[in-house]
């Protein structure tokens, strides 16, 4: 499935690093190119192919309304603003959404999701369905991404979301840790802590306190310990789930 290439049109280099940041925990999504301001926009839109755009409105020359009002075929847009008093404004120009800075990761991603409900690609399915033992599919955006448990590294809580982090990448979904620990049960994986979740099978060493994975070292919850020291003295008893 071809990924959605999106255009960062800001001029504060933080706010181009947060989206960027926020655009990498989404699988599905890909950065097209970066502007500082409309003039460099419209040359970005003229050389690459742009599926969403994000788009601040106070900027040098150009602001971001008045550029949207010049372009004959815009892509689909997402406002990035720290005004509210420009919102109108772009909805009258049949934006996807309105957001305002500072922007977390969880209104970032529901833009997104309306974003995926306004694309013909877009479909409901499923959040998550045991396809076969080593096998699980995972809603991801408008697609239904099958992830070999195998392969599964750890995975992280994000509030309302996870974030599955395996050998191939990183998968991002709405979903709750505790309704994967369900998902995951009796597949080698171990609670760790309120937000992770790890594969028993890729840990490389652990201590009283943490658990690495590769390079990647994760806590160990204050109420998860005896349970996670339990469960790695002794590996040959069945895992917790």
């Amino acid at each position: 499935m071809k990924k959605i290439k999106c255009l960062l049109v800001d001029d504060e280099p933080l706010a181009i690093t947060l989206l960027q940041q926020h655009v990498a925990q989404i699988d599905f999504l890909e950065v097209a190119g970066t502007s500082p301001n409309a003039l460099k926009a419209l040359e970005a839109l003229k050389k690459t192919e742009v599926d969403l755009m994000f788009l601040d409105i106070r900027m040098p020359a150009i602001n971001g309304i008045d550029f949207l009002k010049m372009l004959r075929n815009p892509p689909k847009v997402i406002i990035t603003t720290g005004y509210r008093e420009y919102a109108l404004d772009g909805y009258d120009l049949d934006i996807i959404d309105y957001l305002l800075k500072p922007i977390t990761f969880d209104r970032f991603f529901k833009a997104i999701e309306r974003y995926l409900r306004n694309d013909t690609r877009s479909a409901p399915l499923p959040a998550a369905v045991i396809a076969e033992p080593s096998n699980i599919y995972i809603k991801s955006g408008y697609r239904n991404v099958r992830i070999n448990t195998d392969d599964i590294l750890y995975l992280e809580s994000l509030k309302d979301y996870v974030r599955i982090v395996t050998n191939e990448g990183i998968v991002t979904t709405k979903y709750r840790i505790s309704d994967m620990e369900n998902e995951l049960s009796g597949k080698g994986f171990l609670r760790i802590h309120r937000s992770f979740i790890v594969n028993a099978k890729h840990i490389s060493a652990f201590t009283a306190s943490d658990i690495e994975i590769g390079k990647t070292e994760l806590p160990i919850g204050e109420s998860y310990k005896g349970l996670v020291s339990q469960a790695l003295k002794n590996p040959s008893r069945e895992l917790p789930f």
